[in-house]
């Protein structure tokens, strides 16, 4: 039987394989499989003596079973699999984790005694004795000569999966050998001439030496290559995207001598920054495009982003156009529009009438903001999802601003975008993104960056406080707070968690971007629920007025201490990551983080942006309990280093890796990225997009790129395309 990449799974490895695939990693086709590429690969060549193994480090070595015993845990539920291997020189304890005894059973009769393998995992030491935890193994067969099969291993690289406790590396291998052999036509999105001209191997080629490479050479070419495919695929897709937007019509919005616009920058008490300047000229001139506007303006906290986007919405009123601008918090959208109304003044505001509409307003309040919106009095809109539901409707909405993006998903964005006929988008990030990144997720959108700060900022301060070194540390973070107070300032102090005693729900609008506890350690010291009763006692800041200010608060309770703390009624205030983006408080001087390396480096960069936003300078600690050295501790460190946010979230992609960087949330292609890296592949994917304008110019159709078309079709589906329409 010949396979394609659209086979079943079921038909290709049977209906009991393909379910596990499909429960460990969503698989369902045989192209799903073979998109799961090697992690890294075991080189028998290189094989560590188990004398010789490093502790803390991943290795590989051939070894034998000597004893292997099943048994339940003594103090919690599940059982445990204790195994020993030797290699002739010396021993390592292999344990296993299972949920119940006759888990534990199997994998004990799997590895019985004189079973011999290659085996690879974390060095680790308990009791003076050499252990793997949860290693990954492959078996030699019991019935081929052991000989052959350890002198193949010697020249040939073992590729290692991404697995589950359901479906293991060595099982996964297996199944790739088998269907591998039977696979049909392999399309090619690279045509003879670009393969030659660029240095890169056919398809069917690379596939078969990611997946069993004969020489670990064979490996770095097969890896080009394929990374070379996704990255044209996707640049393709999203050039087809941007082809699709210029297609549509869409109301030119126009400034008008002595208009509002006009109006409203005569009104203004400072002069734009250069970068405020040049985007808004980029952003007036789309306004007035034959297609709709799709514009990223990205910038560092406290640029005046929300200014240009205010100046754009004021263009668009001009010709009777309604703007929405959609915020991920109700305590962000009420402030929005606090600081919109001020910055239109008594002037202008009534004209504009600027409309909050939010789903924790009361039914009176919602319904009379929902009046105003369709009858098209309100010509600005902010709101939350709330401005998504079907009972919202626009008398003629123009203009669609999306602040802090990676707060939504794309059903949400379109959902609003489309309540208007083809309207302008304009997004907002505070989050700075790096060029590879903006034009591997952000590619159909015409990007803007503001890197001028407005003068008269005081600036900000970082330092660390490792509790880890300095446990003493912890009292003096609060005695300095307590002196910033005294002179008249006020503190943030951020938690990771709402309370430490109780499990979060998913998805909490405040918890959702946390980062997991390293290495299995426990979660999040500090709850605000916590923090605020440790602080009640506390001798200097005690007596001081506290807040707490979570997402699970009621949301007219979020806003009131919001305004109390603006108005200064409130010296500390412990919060969530509901403070994250937006607040602006110009007296609050100090920013404390708790379990700071929970959190990921733009998140703590955003954060250290909400003080130092006046004349009153800004500090910021960041206290941690992670070792010196770790990879969480690198993170903090990182953010204490330097304030350039575009320097960071460079340095936050090779510390983290891009994850899933087209996740629903972020562009909605379901596939996300394999083997590609945006900062290691830079070159790569600017070639790749150089690539994609030369075939898209010369064939849009790709009528002669009948390969680049098909594996398009295979990777972006019709839901993909929907969804990068969306961003």
């Amino acid at each position: 039987m010949v396979f394609s990449f659209d086979t079943p799974l079921a038909e290709a490895i049977g209906g009991t394989a393909a379910k596990k695939l499909e429960r460990a990693f969503e698989m369902h086709t045989v192209g799903d499989m073979l998109a799961h590429y090697p992690r890294r690969y075991a080189d028998p060549a290189e094989l560590t003596p188990i004398l010789d193994l490093p502790v803390g480090e991943t290795v590989t070595i051939v070894a034998e079973v000597l004893s292997s015993s099943a048994r339940p845990m003594r103090n919690r539920n599940g059982a445990m699999t204790d195994v020993i291997i030797g290699d002739g020189h010396g021993r390592v304890s292999l344990t296993f984790f299972a949920k119940g005894i006759k888990q534990a059973e199997w994998r004990r009769d799997q590895l019985r005694p004189g079973r011999r393998g290659v085996f690879s995992g974390k060095v680790g030491s308990f009791n003076e004795v050499t252990q793997f935890s949860h290693p990954q193994y492959e078996l030699f067969d019991d019935d081929e000569d052991r000989k052959s099969q350890v002198e193949e291993r010697a020249h040939r690289p073992i590729p290692i999966y991404p697995a589950t406790s359901a479906v293991e590396s060595g099982q996964f291998r297996e199944l790739v050998e088998k269907v591998l052999p039977a696979l049909g036509d392999v399309p090619d999105p690279l045509t003879e001439s670009v393969r030659s001209a660029e240095g890169l191997l056919d398809a069917r080629t690379a596939l078969i030496q990611v997946h069993r490479p004969e020489t670990k050479s064979d490996v770095a070419p097969a890896v080009r290559t394929l990374r070379m495919h996704e990255a044209l695929v996707l640049q393709t897709a999203l050039l087809q995207q941007r082809a699709a937007v210029r297609a549509l019509t869409a109301t030119p919005r126009a400034a008008k001598a002595g208009g509002l616009l006009e109006r409203f920058d005569a009104t203004l008490p400072y002069t734009l920054t250069p970068d405020q300047q040049s985007v808004g000229a980029q952003v007036a001139t789309d306004l007035t495009g034959e297609w709709p506007m799709n514009r990223l303006v990205q910038g560092e906290v406290g640029s005046g982003k929300t200014l240009v986007a205010l100046r754009a919405m004021l263009q668009v009123a001009e010709s009777g156009g309604q703007s929405a601008l959609i915020a991920p918090t109700e305590v962000l959208a009420a402030q929005h529009l606090r600081s919109i109304t001020k910055m239109l003044g008594p002037q202008l505001a009534p004209e504009l009438m600027p409309t909050l509409l939010t789903g924790q307003m009361s039914a009176s309040e919602r319904r009379k903001a929902a009046l105003r919106v369709a009858a098209g009095q309100a010509l600005i809109v902010v709101g939350t999802h709330a401005l998504l539901g079907e009972k919202t409707t626009f008398a003629e909405l123009g203009l669609v601003v999306v602040d802090e993006q990676h707060r939504f998903g794309v059903e949400q964005r379109e959902a609003l975008r489309a309540k208007g006929s083809s309207p302008h988008a304009l997004v907002l990030t505070a989050t700075p993104i790096p060029r590879t990144v903006a034009m591997t997720v952000f590619g159909d959108l015409d990007t803007s960056v503001i890197r001028t700060m407005p003068a008269g900022r005081a600036g900000i301060e970082s330092f660390v406080a490792p509790l880890a070194e300095h446990p003493d540390w912890f009292r003096r973070v609060w005695d300095r707070a307590a002196e910033e107070v005294a002179k008249g300032r006020q503190v943030f102090a951020v938690c990771a968690a709402i309370d430490t005693t109780k499990k979060s729900g998913p998805a909490e609008e405040d918890e959702a971007a946390l980062l997991p506890s390293e290495e299995g350690a426990a979660g999040p010291r500090w709850g605000v629920v916590q923090l605020d009763q440790a602080l009640a006692t506390h001798p200097t800041v005690g007596p001081l007025r506290r807040a707490v200010l979570h997402g699970r608060m009621p949301s007219d309770e979020k806003d009131a201490v919001m305004q109390a703390f603006a108005r200064g009624e409130i010296d500390v205030l412990i919060a969530t990551t509901v403070i994250e983006v937006g607040v602006d408080v110009p007296n609050a001087s100090t920013m404390i983080v708790l379990d700071a390396d929970r959190f990921g480096v733009s998140q703590l960069h955003q954060l250290r942006g909400r003080v130092g936003r006046g004349s009153v300078p800004g500090l910021c600690l960041l206290v941690t309990e992670a070792e010196e050295g770790s990879l969480a501790r690198e993170r903090v460190d990182a953010v204490a280093a330097t304030l350039d946010g575009f320097a960071l979230a460079e340095i936050d992609l090779e510390l983290r890796g891009e994850g899933d960087v087209l996740g629903a949330t972020q562009s909605g292609v379901r596939s996300s990225l394999r083997l590609l890296r945006v900062v290691k592949d830079s070159k790569l994917i600017a070639r790749a997009r150089e690539l994609a304008e030369i075939i898209l110019d010369e064939d849009p159709t790709l009528a002669g790129h009948p390969g680049l078309r098909d594996v398009i079709a295979r990777r972006v589906s019709e839901e993909d395309r929907a969804a990068l329409a969306k961003n």
